[in-house]
Protein backbone atom coordinates (compact mmCIF):
# COMPACT_ATOMS: atom_id res chain seq x y z
CA UNK A 1 0.00 0.00 0.00
CA UNK A 2 1.13 3.46 -0.79
CA UNK A 3 0.87 6.16 1.98
CA UNK A 4 -2.54 8.35 1.85
CA UNK A 5 -3.83 10.75 3.37
CA UNK A 6 -6.50 9.51 5.55
CA UNK A 7 -8.77 12.22 4.65
CA UNK A 8 -8.97 10.57 1.80
CA UNK A 9 -9.15 7.16 2.90
CA UNK A 10 -11.79 7.83 5.28
CA UNK A 11 -13.67 10.06 3.02
CA UNK A 12 -17.56 8.95 4.31
CA UNK A 13 -16.67 7.24 7.21
CA UNK A 14 -15.85 10.24 9.81
CA UNK A 15 -15.57 14.03 9.63
CA UNK A 16 -12.29 15.05 8.22
CA UNK A 17 -11.56 17.58 11.41
CA UNK A 18 -10.86 13.88 13.07
CA UNK A 19 -8.19 12.92 11.15
CA UNK A 20 -5.60 15.67 11.85
CA UNK A 21 -3.44 15.98 8.30
CA UNK A 22 -2.36 12.24 8.99
CA UNK A 23 -0.76 10.02 6.53
CA UNK A 24 -1.74 6.01 6.61
CA UNK A 25 0.89 3.68 5.64
CA UNK A 26 -1.55 0.24 5.87
CA UNK A 27 -4.67 -1.37 6.74
CA UNK A 28 -4.83 -4.68 8.74
CA UNK A 29 -7.08 -6.60 10.13
CA UNK A 30 -4.42 -9.13 12.00
CA UNK A 31 -2.92 -7.78 15.40
CA UNK A 32 0.14 -9.38 14.30
CA UNK A 33 0.66 -7.09 11.54
CA UNK A 34 0.21 -3.49 13.02
CA UNK A 35 2.43 -1.45 11.95
CA UNK A 36 3.50 2.69 12.60
CA UNK A 37 0.92 4.55 10.81
CA UNK A 38 -1.30 1.56 9.66
CA UNK A 39 -5.23 1.75 10.35
CA UNK A 40 -6.30 -1.81 12.28
CA UNK A 41 -9.56 -2.34 11.34
CA UNK A 42 -11.44 -4.46 14.65
CA UNK A 43 -13.29 -7.66 13.28
CA UNK A 44 -15.51 -10.11 15.60
CA UNK A 45 -14.82 -13.48 15.01
CA UNK A 46 -16.01 -16.79 16.11
CA UNK A 47 -13.47 -17.35 18.69
CA UNK A 48 -11.50 -13.76 18.91
CA UNK A 49 -12.82 -10.69 19.23
CA UNK A 50 -10.79 -7.84 17.21
CA UNK A 51 -12.04 -5.10 19.96
CA UNK A 52 -9.51 -6.70 22.84
CA UNK A 53 -6.42 -5.91 20.43
CA UNK A 54 -7.38 -2.21 20.04
CA UNK A 55 -6.12 -0.28 23.14
CA UNK A 56 -2.51 -2.31 22.16
CA UNK A 57 -2.68 -1.51 18.29
CA UNK A 58 -2.66 2.21 19.01
CA UNK A 59 0.22 1.70 21.81
CA UNK A 60 1.77 -0.02 18.74
CA UNK A 61 1.60 2.68 16.52
CA UNK A 62 -1.33 2.70 14.45
CA UNK A 63 -3.04 5.89 13.67
CA UNK A 64 -5.85 4.68 13.76
CA UNK A 65 -8.50 1.69 14.91
CA UNK A 66 -12.10 1.16 13.20
CA UNK A 67 -14.49 -0.12 15.75
CA UNK A 68 -18.00 -0.89 16.15
CA UNK A 69 -18.18 0.87 19.56
CA UNK A 70 -16.65 3.31 21.25
CA UNK A 71 -13.73 2.07 22.90
CA UNK A 72 -12.84 2.41 26.74
CA UNK A 73 -9.39 4.06 27.79
CA UNK A 74 -8.68 4.96 23.87
CA UNK A 75 -8.37 8.35 22.73
CA UNK A 76 -11.53 8.90 20.63
CA UNK A 77 -9.84 11.28 18.42
CA UNK A 78 -8.04 7.86 17.38
CA UNK A 79 -11.28 5.51 16.74
CA UNK A 80 -13.18 5.84 13.85
CA UNK A 81 -16.89 4.18 14.60
CA UNK A 82 -18.54 2.10 12.13
CA UNK A 83 -21.31 -0.21 12.89
CA UNK A 84 -19.99 -2.35 10.31
CA UNK A 85 -16.39 -3.39 9.79
CA UNK A 86 -16.77 -4.95 6.32
CA UNK A 87 -18.54 -1.81 5.17
CA UNK A 88 -15.82 0.32 6.60
CA UNK A 89 -13.28 -2.23 4.75
CA UNK A 90 -14.93 -1.60 1.43
CA UNK A 91 -15.10 2.03 1.71
CA UNK A 92 -11.62 1.96 2.48
CA UNK A 93 -10.73 0.21 -0.58
CA UNK A 94 -13.01 1.90 -2.77
CA UNK A 95 -11.18 5.34 -1.91
CA UNK A 96 -7.96 3.93 -2.07
CA UNK A 97 -8.84 2.29 -5.39
CA UNK A 98 -9.71 5.27 -6.73
CA UNK A 99 -6.39 7.64 -6.56
CA UNK A 100 -5.35 4.66 -8.94
CA UNK A 101 -5.65 4.33 -12.62
CA UNK A 102 -5.05 0.64 -13.89
CA UNK A 103 -6.65 -1.31 -16.28
CA UNK A 104 -8.76 -4.14 -14.24
CA UNK A 105 -10.71 -7.37 -14.53
CA UNK A 106 -13.23 -8.81 -11.92
CA UNK A 107 -14.47 -12.15 -12.06
CA UNK A 108 -17.22 -13.76 -10.28
CA UNK A 109 -18.72 -16.65 -10.86
CA UNK A 110 -19.69 -20.39 -9.04
CA UNK A 111 -16.88 -22.45 -10.40
CA UNK A 112 -13.37 -21.17 -11.93
CA UNK A 113 -12.78 -17.84 -11.05
CA UNK A 114 -9.47 -18.59 -9.50
CA UNK A 115 -8.52 -20.85 -12.30
CA UNK A 116 -9.68 -17.80 -14.21
CA UNK A 117 -7.48 -15.41 -12.13
CA UNK A 118 -4.64 -17.10 -12.54
CA UNK A 119 -4.98 -17.64 -16.26
CA UNK A 120 -5.64 -13.68 -16.84
CA UNK A 121 -2.88 -13.03 -14.62
CA UNK A 122 -0.17 -15.03 -16.92
CA UNK A 123 -2.06 -13.02 -19.84
CA UNK A 124 -1.84 -9.44 -18.14
CA UNK A 125 1.54 -10.04 -16.90
CA UNK A 126 2.80 -9.88 -20.75
CA UNK A 127 1.32 -6.20 -20.77
CA UNK A 128 3.26 -4.88 -17.45
CA UNK A 129 2.76 -4.82 -14.07
CA UNK A 130 -0.06 -6.77 -12.88
CA UNK A 131 -2.04 -6.98 -8.67
CA UNK A 132 -4.12 -9.94 -8.02
CA UNK A 133 -6.12 -11.26 -5.54
CA UNK A 134 -4.06 -13.76 -3.34
CA UNK A 135 -5.72 -17.22 -2.64
CA UNK A 136 -9.21 -16.89 -1.85
CA UNK A 137 -9.43 -13.35 -0.56
CA UNK A 138 -12.12 -12.59 -2.48
CA UNK A 139 -14.97 -11.35 -0.18
CA UNK A 140 -15.58 -7.95 1.79
CA UNK A 141 -12.11 -8.16 3.72
CA UNK A 142 -10.41 -10.17 0.72
CA UNK A 143 -10.94 -7.34 -2.27
CA UNK A 144 -10.35 -4.46 -0.21
CA UNK A 145 -7.16 -5.73 0.84
CA UNK A 146 -6.61 -6.53 -3.25
CA UNK A 147 -6.96 -3.01 -3.67
CA UNK A 148 -4.49 -1.77 -1.53
CA UNK A 149 -1.70 -3.68 -3.30
CA UNK A 150 -2.22 -0.79 -6.09
CA UNK A 151 0.84 1.42 -6.17
CA UNK A 152 1.34 3.71 -9.08
CA UNK A 153 3.15 2.23 -11.70
CA UNK A 154 0.16 -0.87 -11.37
CA UNK A 155 -1.11 -1.48 -15.18
CA UNK A 156 -3.23 -4.41 -14.36
CA UNK A 157 -4.96 -5.99 -11.74
CA UNK A 158 -7.14 -9.27 -11.11
CA UNK A 159 -9.65 -9.30 -8.80
CA UNK A 160 -11.86 -12.01 -7.86
CA UNK A 161 -15.13 -11.52 -6.24
CA UNK A 162 -17.04 -14.17 -4.41
CA UNK A 163 -20.42 -13.84 -2.33
CA UNK A 164 -22.64 -15.92 0.07
CA UNK A 165 -25.94 -13.51 -0.21
CA UNK A 166 -27.31 -10.61 -2.56
CA UNK A 167 -25.98 -7.34 -2.62
CA UNK A 168 -22.30 -8.45 -2.33
CA UNK A 169 -20.99 -8.80 -4.88
CA UNK A 170 -22.65 -5.21 -6.40
CA UNK A 171 -20.48 -3.77 -3.73
CA UNK A 172 -17.24 -5.29 -4.26
CA UNK A 173 -17.22 -4.53 -7.86
CA UNK A 174 -18.45 -1.00 -7.42
CA UNK A 175 -14.99 -0.55 -5.32
CA UNK A 176 -12.85 -2.47 -7.96
CA UNK A 177 -14.60 -0.72 -10.56
CA UNK A 178 -13.37 -3.10 -13.05
CA UNK A 179 -12.85 -2.27 -16.81
CA UNK A 180 -13.83 -5.89 -17.86
CA UNK A 181 -16.14 -8.49 -16.08
CA UNK A 182 -16.34 -12.24 -16.56
CA UNK A 183 -18.90 -15.01 -15.44
CA UNK A 184 -17.91 -18.17 -15.46
CA UNK A 185 -21.10 -19.72 -14.47
CA UNK A 186 -24.03 -20.47 -12.28
CA UNK A 187 -24.21 -23.38 -10.08
CA UNK A 188 -25.17 -24.45 -6.94
CA UNK A 189 -23.21 -23.42 -4.58
CA UNK A 190 -24.60 -21.36 -1.80
CA UNK A 191 -27.99 -22.64 -2.78
CA UNK A 192 -28.92 -22.79 0.95
CA UNK A 193 -28.62 -19.18 1.39
CA UNK A 194 -29.71 -18.06 -1.80
CA UNK A 195 -32.31 -20.24 -2.58
CA UNK A 196 -32.93 -20.59 -6.35
CA UNK A 197 -30.19 -20.82 -8.66
CA UNK A 198 -31.81 -17.32 -10.64
CA UNK A 199 -30.91 -15.52 -7.17
CA UNK A 200 -27.29 -16.99 -8.36
CA UNK A 201 -27.26 -16.13 -11.29
CA UNK A 202 -28.99 -12.38 -9.89
CA UNK A 203 -26.52 -11.89 -7.56
CA UNK A 204 -23.16 -13.28 -10.28
CA UNK A 205 -24.81 -10.08 -12.41
CA UNK A 206 -23.95 -7.53 -10.02
CA UNK A 207 -20.88 -7.48 -11.01
CA UNK A 208 -21.80 -5.53 -13.96
CA UNK A 209 -22.98 -2.60 -11.63
CA UNK A 210 -19.73 -1.63 -11.64
CA UNK A 211 -19.00 -1.77 -14.91
CA UNK A 212 -18.69 1.59 -16.87
CA UNK A 213 -20.93 1.99 -20.38
CA UNK A 214 -19.84 -0.07 -23.22
CA UNK A 215 -17.58 -2.16 -21.04
CA UNK A 216 -17.08 -5.89 -22.03
CA UNK A 217 -19.05 -8.63 -20.34
CA UNK A 218 -17.33 -11.91 -20.94
CA UNK A 219 -18.95 -15.13 -20.54
CA UNK A 220 -19.29 -18.71 -20.63
CA UNK A 221 -21.60 -19.54 -23.91
CA UNK A 222 -21.35 -23.15 -22.45
CA UNK A 223 -23.37 -22.26 -19.31
CA UNK A 224 -27.15 -22.83 -19.33
CA UNK A 225 -27.99 -19.97 -17.10
CA UNK A 226 -26.18 -17.12 -18.43
CA UNK A 227 -27.46 -18.08 -22.31
CA UNK A 228 -31.25 -18.52 -20.92
CA UNK A 229 -30.46 -14.97 -19.54
CA UNK A 230 -29.31 -13.56 -22.62
CA UNK A 231 -32.68 -15.03 -24.47
CA UNK A 232 -34.68 -13.54 -21.24
CA UNK A 233 -33.36 -9.97 -22.04
CA UNK A 234 -31.77 -10.26 -18.37
CA UNK A 235 -28.09 -9.03 -19.35
CA UNK A 236 -27.86 -5.40 -18.33
CA UNK A 237 -28.02 -3.46 -21.64
CA UNK A 238 -25.19 -0.76 -20.63
CA UNK A 239 -22.29 -3.78 -20.77
CA UNK A 240 -20.95 -5.63 -24.07
CA UNK A 241 -21.93 -9.62 -23.72
CA UNK A 242 -18.85 -11.46 -25.27
CA UNK A 243 -19.23 -15.02 -25.42
CA UNK A 244 -16.38 -17.81 -25.10
CA UNK A 245 -17.27 -21.47 -25.52
CA UNK A 246 -15.73 -25.28 -25.81
CA UNK A 247 -18.89 -26.61 -27.57
CA UNK A 248 -20.56 -23.58 -30.09
CA UNK A 249 -18.39 -22.06 -33.15
CA UNK A 250 -20.96 -19.67 -33.19
CA UNK A 251 -19.42 -17.73 -30.32
CA UNK A 252 -17.14 -14.59 -30.25
CA UNK A 253 -14.02 -17.24 -29.16
CA UNK A 254 -14.23 -20.63 -28.73
CA UNK A 255 -11.79 -23.66 -28.93
CA UNK A 256 -11.82 -26.82 -31.31
CA UNK A 257 -9.92 -30.02 -31.67
CA UNK A 258 -8.48 -30.38 -28.45
CA UNK A 259 -6.29 -32.88 -27.16
CA UNK A 260 -5.57 -34.48 -24.09
CA UNK A 261 -2.39 -35.04 -22.77
CA UNK A 262 -0.76 -36.33 -19.24
CA UNK A 263 0.81 -32.71 -18.79
CA UNK A 264 -2.40 -30.58 -20.04
CA UNK A 265 -4.31 -29.68 -23.05
CA UNK A 266 -4.02 -28.87 -26.57
CA UNK A 267 -6.48 -26.82 -29.00
CA UNK A 268 -7.17 -24.44 -31.57
CA UNK A 269 -8.38 -21.21 -29.79
CA UNK A 270 -10.25 -19.30 -33.03
CA UNK A 271 -11.34 -15.94 -32.51
CA UNK A 272 -14.16 -14.49 -34.75
CA UNK A 273 -11.77 -11.00 -35.00
CA UNK A 274 -8.48 -12.41 -35.15
CA UNK A 275 -8.18 -15.61 -36.49
CA UNK A 276 -6.91 -19.16 -34.72
CA UNK A 277 -4.49 -19.88 -32.52
CA UNK A 278 -2.70 -23.11 -31.56
CA UNK A 279 -2.86 -23.37 -27.68
CA UNK A 280 -1.20 -25.65 -25.02
CA UNK A 281 -1.84 -25.29 -21.69
CA UNK A 282 -0.75 -26.80 -18.22
CA UNK A 283 -4.37 -27.51 -17.00
CA UNK A 284 -6.55 -30.45 -17.42
CA UNK A 285 -10.14 -30.76 -17.95
CA UNK A 286 -12.17 -28.64 -20.77
CA UNK A 287 -13.39 -26.32 -17.96
CA UNK A 288 -9.82 -25.31 -17.57
CA UNK A 289 -10.02 -24.93 -21.76
CA UNK A 290 -13.22 -22.27 -20.82
CA UNK A 291 -11.40 -20.35 -18.35
CA UNK A 292 -8.35 -20.19 -20.28
CA UNK A 293 -10.49 -18.38 -23.13
CA UNK A 294 -12.02 -16.20 -20.94
CA UNK A 295 -8.68 -14.70 -20.00
CA UNK A 296 -7.39 -14.70 -23.45
CA UNK A 297 -10.74 -12.76 -24.42
CA UNK A 298 -10.12 -10.78 -21.68
CA UNK A 299 -6.43 -9.95 -22.57
CA UNK A 300 -7.70 -8.50 -26.24
CA UNK A 301 -10.54 -6.91 -24.74
CA UNK A 302 -7.82 -4.53 -22.81
CA UNK A 303 -5.71 -4.25 -25.91
CA UNK A 304 -3.30 -6.48 -25.71
CA UNK A 305 -2.06 -8.46 -28.81
CA UNK A 306 -4.31 -11.05 -29.74
CA UNK A 307 -1.21 -13.39 -30.80
CA UNK A 308 0.37 -12.69 -27.24
CA UNK A 309 -2.36 -13.51 -25.28
CA UNK A 310 -2.64 -17.02 -26.90
CA UNK A 311 0.99 -17.70 -25.86
CA UNK A 312 0.61 -16.37 -22.67
CA UNK A 313 -1.49 -19.12 -21.76
CA UNK A 314 1.39 -21.64 -21.59
CA UNK A 315 2.67 -19.70 -18.66
CA UNK A 316 -0.09 -20.21 -16.71
CA UNK A 317 0.63 -21.69 -12.99
CA UNK A 318 -2.20 -24.18 -11.12
CA UNK A 319 -3.13 -22.55 -7.54
CA UNK A 320 -1.99 -24.80 -4.63
CA UNK A 321 -4.30 -27.66 -4.66
CA UNK A 322 -6.52 -26.73 -7.62
CA UNK A 323 -5.58 -29.03 -10.13
CA UNK A 324 -2.23 -29.79 -9.40
CA UNK A 325 -0.05 -32.67 -10.84
CA UNK A 326 2.46 -34.50 -8.50
CA UNK A 327 3.62 -38.13 -9.23
CA UNK A 328 4.65 -40.21 -6.23
CA UNK A 329 5.79 -43.77 -6.50
CA UNK A 330 4.66 -43.64 -10.05
CA UNK A 331 1.49 -43.16 -9.18
CA UNK A 332 -0.06 -39.77 -10.32
CA UNK A 333 -1.90 -37.58 -8.31
CA UNK A 334 -4.26 -34.65 -9.52
CA UNK A 335 -4.61 -32.74 -6.33
CA UNK A 336 -7.74 -30.71 -6.62
CA UNK A 337 -9.00 -30.36 -2.93
CA UNK A 338 -9.27 -26.57 -2.66
CA UNK A 339 -12.88 -26.83 -3.04
CA UNK A 340 -15.62 -28.50 -4.49
CA UNK A 341 -19.36 -28.04 -5.48
CA UNK A 342 -21.56 -30.60 -7.32
CA UNK A 343 -20.63 -28.72 -10.99
CA UNK A 344 -16.83 -28.41 -9.71
CA UNK A 345 -17.02 -32.53 -8.76
CA UNK A 346 -18.53 -33.09 -11.85
CA UNK A 347 -16.14 -30.88 -14.31
CA UNK A 348 -13.34 -32.46 -11.91
CA UNK A 349 -14.09 -36.35 -12.70
CA UNK A 350 -15.25 -35.64 -16.55
CA UNK A 351 -11.43 -34.07 -16.66
CA UNK A 352 -9.70 -36.92 -14.70
CA UNK A 353 -11.01 -39.58 -17.25
CA UNK A 354 -9.56 -38.04 -20.18
CA UNK A 355 -6.27 -38.18 -18.37
CA UNK A 356 -4.09 -41.01 -19.83
CA UNK A 357 -3.82 -43.48 -17.60
CA UNK A 358 -1.79 -46.94 -17.64
CA UNK A 359 -2.89 -48.60 -14.28
CA UNK A 360 -6.42 -47.74 -12.83
CA UNK A 361 -8.41 -44.88 -11.80
CA UNK A 362 -8.85 -43.89 -8.24
CA UNK A 363 -11.06 -41.41 -6.85
CA UNK A 364 -10.20 -39.84 -3.18
CA UNK A 365 -13.63 -37.33 -2.30
CA UNK A 366 -14.91 -35.73 0.55
CA UNK A 367 -17.88 -33.92 1.33
CA UNK A 368 -19.20 -31.19 -0.60
CA UNK A 369 -19.73 -28.26 2.56
CA UNK A 370 -23.18 -25.43 2.14
CA UNK A 371 -25.50 -27.29 0.12
CA UNK A 372 -28.66 -27.41 3.09
CA UNK A 373 -31.34 -29.54 1.60
CA UNK A 374 -29.69 -30.26 -1.67
CA UNK A 375 -27.22 -32.12 0.05
CA UNK A 376 -27.81 -35.39 -0.16
CA UNK A 377 -28.98 -35.85 -3.70
CA UNK A 378 -25.68 -34.13 -4.82
CA UNK A 379 -23.68 -36.83 -3.08
CA UNK A 380 -25.64 -39.55 -4.72
CA UNK A 381 -24.88 -38.17 -7.81
CA UNK A 382 -21.04 -37.91 -7.35
CA UNK A 383 -21.42 -41.35 -6.26
CA UNK A 384 -23.22 -42.64 -9.86
CA UNK A 385 -21.22 -40.03 -11.73
CA UNK A 386 -18.07 -42.02 -10.01
CA UNK A 387 -19.41 -45.13 -11.83
CA UNK A 388 -20.18 -43.59 -15.04
CA UNK A 389 -16.20 -41.78 -15.37
CA UNK A 390 -14.99 -45.22 -15.47
CA UNK A 391 -13.56 -44.95 -11.39
CA UNK A 392 -12.16 -48.57 -10.67
CA UNK A 393 -11.84 -47.74 -6.97
CA UNK A 394 -14.09 -45.15 -4.25
CA UNK A 395 -12.32 -44.43 -1.43
CA UNK A 396 -14.12 -41.21 0.21
CA UNK A 397 -14.23 -39.17 3.82
CA UNK A 398 -17.14 -37.38 5.73
CA UNK A 399 -20.91 -37.95 6.74
CA UNK A 400 -22.30 -36.28 3.62
CA UNK A 401 -20.18 -38.91 1.31
CA UNK A 402 -21.67 -42.02 3.01
CA UNK A 403 -24.20 -41.42 0.38
CA UNK A 404 -21.69 -41.41 -2.23
CA UNK A 405 -20.15 -44.22 -1.32
CA UNK A 406 -23.48 -46.19 -0.72
CA UNK A 407 -25.03 -45.58 -4.60
CA UNK A 408 -21.19 -46.19 -6.29
CA UNK A 409 -21.05 -49.72 -4.27
CA UNK A 410 -24.42 -50.22 -6.01
CA UNK A 411 -23.43 -49.42 -9.32
CA UNK A 412 -20.60 -51.91 -8.70
CA UNK A 413 -17.59 -49.64 -7.68
CA UNK A 414 -15.21 -51.11 -4.93
CA UNK A 415 -15.79 -48.04 -2.33
CA UNK A 416 -14.47 -47.32 1.54
CA UNK A 417 -16.36 -45.18 3.42
CA UNK A 418 -13.32 -43.42 6.12
CA UNK A 419 -14.63 -42.04 9.15
CA UNK A 420 -11.09 -39.89 9.56
CA UNK A 421 -8.13 -39.11 7.02
CA UNK A 422 -5.76 -41.58 8.59
CA UNK A 423 -8.06 -44.49 7.60
CA UNK A 424 -8.63 -43.16 4.34
CA UNK A 425 -4.43 -42.97 4.28
CA UNK A 426 -4.15 -46.62 4.91
CA UNK A 427 -6.81 -47.43 2.52
CA UNK A 428 -5.74 -45.50 -0.21
CA UNK A 429 -1.65 -47.28 0.11
CA UNK A 430 -3.02 -50.69 0.42
CA UNK A 431 -4.95 -49.48 -3.62
CA UNK A 432 -2.32 -47.80 -5.04
CA UNK A 433 -0.06 -49.23 -7.85
CA UNK A 434 2.54 -47.99 -9.77
CA UNK A 435 0.45 -46.39 -12.89
CA UNK A 436 -2.42 -45.54 -11.09
CA UNK A 437 -3.97 -42.08 -11.10
CA UNK A 438 -6.10 -40.61 -7.86
CA UNK A 439 -8.38 -37.87 -8.24
CA UNK A 440 -8.41 -36.01 -4.86
CA UNK A 441 -11.40 -33.33 -4.41
CA UNK A 442 -13.57 -32.17 -1.74
CA UNK A 443 -14.64 -28.95 0.06
CA UNK A 444 -11.81 -26.79 1.78
CA UNK A 445 -13.43 -27.70 5.24
CA UNK A 446 -12.39 -31.45 4.35
CA UNK A 447 -8.68 -30.78 4.24
CA UNK A 448 -7.80 -33.91 2.18
CA UNK A 449 -4.19 -32.22 1.84
CA UNK A 450 -3.16 -33.42 4.97
CA UNK A 451 -3.89 -37.18 4.33
CA UNK A 452 -2.04 -36.90 1.38
CA UNK A 453 1.13 -35.80 3.71
CA UNK A 454 0.72 -38.64 5.08
CA UNK A 455 0.56 -41.09 1.86
CA UNK A 456 3.28 -39.58 0.21
CA UNK A 457 6.21 -40.72 2.47
CA UNK A 458 4.54 -43.60 2.98
CA UNK A 459 4.18 -44.32 -0.90
CA UNK A 460 8.01 -43.19 -1.50
CA UNK A 461 9.03 -44.92 1.50
CA UNK A 462 7.77 -48.10 -0.51
CA UNK A 463 9.49 -47.68 -3.38
CA UNK A 464 13.27 -46.86 -1.82
CA UNK A 465 12.48 -50.01 0.39
CA UNK A 466 12.18 -52.10 -2.93
CA UNK A 467 14.92 -50.53 -4.87
CA UNK A 468 17.18 -51.65 -2.08
CA UNK A 469 16.26 -55.33 -2.04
Amino acid sequence: MQPIAAQILFEGLTQPEQLQGKTITAVVTDSRAICEGCVFVCFVGQRVDGHDFALQALEQGAAFVVANHPLEGADPSRVIVCPDSKQAMIQMGENYRRQFHPKVVGITGSVGKTTTKEFCAAVLSRGGKIIKTQGNQNNEIGVPNTLFQLEQDTQFAVVEMGMSALGEISQLSRAAKPDVGIITCIGVSHMESLGSKENIRKAKLEICEGLPSGAPLILNGDDPMLRQAQYEGLLPTHVRPIWYSTEDDGADVWASEIVFTQKGQRFWLNDRKHGRFWVEIPALGVHTIRDALAAYTAGVALGLSPEECAKALEDYQPAPLRQSLRTVADVLFVEDCYNASPDSMKASLVMFCQIPCEGVRIAFLGDMLELGELSQQAHYEVGELVMQTGMKFLVAVGEQSKVMVERARELGVKSVWCETLEEAVGALYLMCEPGDAVLVKASRGMQLEKALHQLYPRLEQDTKLKERK
